[in-house]
């Protein structure tokens, strides 16, 4: 007699983080996801741990605008992104990004000035002059041959623009540049990730240390100042709060800058239509946000309760992964999510994700790029491409996606 077969196993659920396939389109999974499973359970290939992917705009905002809900990255479930010991992460006190309300309210309320629109239309003719440099420097390089964009113009931009606003000397923008590239790079060793901490850690400190005894017209004094008179927070979480204003402040508007001129020059007819209607940059700078979503899960949360989204139970305590990239490129919401339109009304995309943990630097991120692209297509009309595409090296392997090298010419 022959014994019954035996059930056959689920499939396996799919491995977190996937790989784009193409670098202008989300990893081909979201799309089937979007439309047969938007809350699906996932594997984290940091620690084989399960976790919640959401990739439908809808549930997207409605998971990210419910209380029950922590960004608190301590808690058991949470879905890291890089692995980290878990004495490391009980022992170093979180920052801004990963607290809840009132701490983060608190936090937020000191920092929302220095990013308001009335503060960004003062600092923006200090960008267009840095912008101009950067050009003028590029441009007297490019007279020996190629130029790597990344180096000549993405990368110093932001960094000028985040040191001035902090306090930050920039002739120490190289040291910071490699702490943040370390610190959200998932292949690098835990030890190395760790030095990466301590030594920023040092760093901001010995800044944060002198500017309360000599302060200047800066960021990090402004904070000093504003706790002296409103006593709200200790000199740590403002050591906390600058070290990642640092960090984040030029890494993901870098990534951004080097990605939308790639995206630019590869859709010529979008190009012109910039040439053409200048006007049109506001439009195009959402559109090319929407389009690479490049911290595509930096909205990571854990259930504080359980919770029912999209038919689907998340129980307390399991972590989940909000997707902009898949949220982004929802055909509900974006029709013909793939393509690159800069006449598309984009602004509802969640590149800066969602909630009261929307990205507070979302304005000086949209005047850098609105500056750079602009002044980059009027004072480089013949810029082009000087290695192929599929010869170029994108950030798959870091928290937040973008190129490593963009060689130019013109």
């Amino acid at each position: 007699m022959t014994a019954p077969a035996e059930p056959a196993d689920e499939a396996a659920p799919p491995e977190f983080p996937m790989r784009r396939a193409c670098p202008f389109s989300p990893p081909a999974a979201y799309a089937e996801l979007r439309e047969t499973e938007p809350v699906s359970r996932a594997r984290l290939k940091v620690d084989g741990k399960p976790a919640w992917l959401i990739t439908r705009h809808d549930l997207y905002k409605k998971l990210l605008g419910d209380s029950r809900v922590s960004a608190n990255l301590k808690l058991p479930g949470y879905p890291l992104q890089v692995p980290v010991p878990q004495e490391t992460l009980q022992s170093v006190p979180l920052t801004f990004l990963s607290m809840d309300p009132p701490d983060h309210t608190v936090q937020r309320r000191m920092l929302a000035p220095e990013f308001s629109v009335r503060r960004m239309r003062e600092l923006r003719g200090r960008v267009q002059q840095i912008v101009d440099e950067q050009i003028d420097r590029m441009l007297a390089k490019g007279a020996d041959g190629p130029v790597d964009l990344v180096t000549a113009l993405a990368l110093p931009v932001p960094s000028l623009v985040i040191c001035e606003l902090l306090g930050v000397p920039y002739e120490d923008h190289g040291r910071f540049e490699e702490w943040a590239w370390a610190i959200m790079n998932h292949d690098i060793s835990d030890e190395d990730r760790g030095l990466a901490h301590y030594e920023l850690d040092q760093y901001v400190d010995g800044l944060v240390t002198a500017k309360e005894s000599e302060p200047g017209d800066d960021m990090i004094s402004r904070l000093i100042e504003f706790n002296r008179r409103t006593p709200a927070v200790e000199h740590s979480d403002i050591v906390s709060m600058s070290k990642l204003m640092l960090v984040t402040g030029h890494e993901t508007t870098a990534n951004m800058i080097a990605l939308g001129v790639l995206a630019l020059l590869e859709h010529p007819d979008q190009l012109a239509a910039l040439r053409a209607e200048p006007e049109l940059m506001p439009k195009a700078v959402e559109e090319l946000l929407r389009l690479f979503s490049i911290s595509d899960a930096g909205t990571a949360r854990v259930a504080l309760e359980d919770i029912e989204l999209g038919g689907v139970t998340i129980r307390a305590g399991e972590g989940i992964l909000p997707l902009n990239n898949a949220a982004n490129h929802d055909a509900r919401v974006f029709p013909d999510p793939d393509r690159l339109d800069v006449r598309r009304e984009a602004r509802s995309h969640l590149a800066f994700g969602y909630g009261v943990h929307q990205c507070i630097g979302q304005n000086l991120a949209r005047m850098e790029l609105d500056v750079v692209y602009s002044t980059l297509l009027r004072r480089v009309p013949t810029l082009r491409l000087a290695a192929p595409v599929e010869e170029l090296r994108f950030k798959d392997d870091a928290i937040v996606y973008g190129l490593y090298e963009l060689p130019v010419t013109w």
